[in-house]
């Protein structure tokens, strides 16, 4: 099966839908073989491993080679945060067929002026909500697979507030968006409000970002508020970048790595998290 038909199999079936967060293919084997349904790629995560911040710097070409990776990586669909589709709405419709071809069976395009920044800091500045719906528009129709899923994402509600946050998402639901995705921040009832204007009209998408903006909801509570997905796209990679720090700065102050090693993984685990025994199987069956 195709994995944008089985996104929209998710979608489509009861209940909520579980996303985890990778930012490289490692990653994304992780987030499979942990049993996650759906694999979300974080753009702060991918910039972030190319050392930078998550300000507008990484390109399309760089996201759509990463995104490769990870499609080939897995067997599950993957979504991609595609930032504002890297210019205009002809740029977001060549965004879309990049990913498209990638492997990728759904992208975010956010409301964004470029260069972006990361949902989750201040400073950041929208185009028209005009504009953002001739994106949609413009994706939608570049789409070679229908079941591809475009996800309209709006940063409004730190910039504008609730009022222009509404009105945003009426418009990129007209525009024909597969789903939305609202930046939320610290309120409750924003989020209840949110969520009670569009849910059953069409699926939301819920970022658990860690930023300490949003409250940290149970999964129970994210589904009993209406939305259709939960991801949780940088924790993974906050976690070993704390793991990391430990480790090395232990083996720095130590001189041995013999203190470090329950907090590795086996070195035979290592490659079977990239499947070495499926590459040997293959290796014998092919003579290679």
């Amino acid at each position: 099966m195709r994995m944008t038909s089985r996104l929209r199999e998710l979608l489509a079936a009861p209940g909520i839908v579980l996303g985890g967060g990778a930012h490289d293919g490692l990653s994304a084997r992780i987030v499979e073989q942990v049993g996650y349904p759906l694999c979300v790629v974080t753009g702060a995560g991918a910039s972030m491993c190319r050392g930078y911040p998550d300000i507008g710097l990484v390109t399309m070409p760089e996201m759509v080679q990463n995104a490769r990776y990870i499609a080939e990586a897995v067997r599950i669909p993957v979504i991609v945060d595609a930032d504002n589709g890297y210019g205009n709405a002809l740029n977001a419709a060549r965004t879309l067929r990049e990913f498209e071809r990638a492997g990728i069976a759904g992208i975010h395009i956010e409301d964004q002026v470029w260069p972006k920044r990361c949902g989750h800091m201040f400073g950041k500045r929208l185009i028209a909500k005009e504009e953002m719906a001739g994106k949609i528009r413009a994706a939608l129709d570049a789409r070679h697979d229908a079941d591809f899923v475009v996800i309209a994402r709006c940063d409004a509600i730190m910039v504008n507030g609730l009022g222009d946050t509404l009105e945003r998402g009426e418009a990129y639901l007209e525009a024909g968006a597969d789903m939305l995705f609202f930046e939320m921040r610290e309120s409750m009832d924003e989020i209840r409000t949110i969520a009670e204007r569009f849910r059953g009209r069409v699926p939301l998408h819920f970022n658990h970002s860690p930023s300490g903006m949003v409250p940290r909801l149970h999964v129970s509570e994210i589904e009993k508020l209406g939305f259709k997905t939960a991801c949780f796209y940088a924790h993974a990679l906050m976690a070993a970048c704390k793991t990391m720090r430990e480790v090395l700065t232990e083996i720095k102050q130590t001189g041995n790595s013999l203190s470090v090693w329950e907090r590795m993984v086996g070195f035979e685990e290592f490659w079977e998290i990239a499947g070495l025994k499926e590459y040997r199987s293959r290796e014998k069956k092919y003579g290679a």
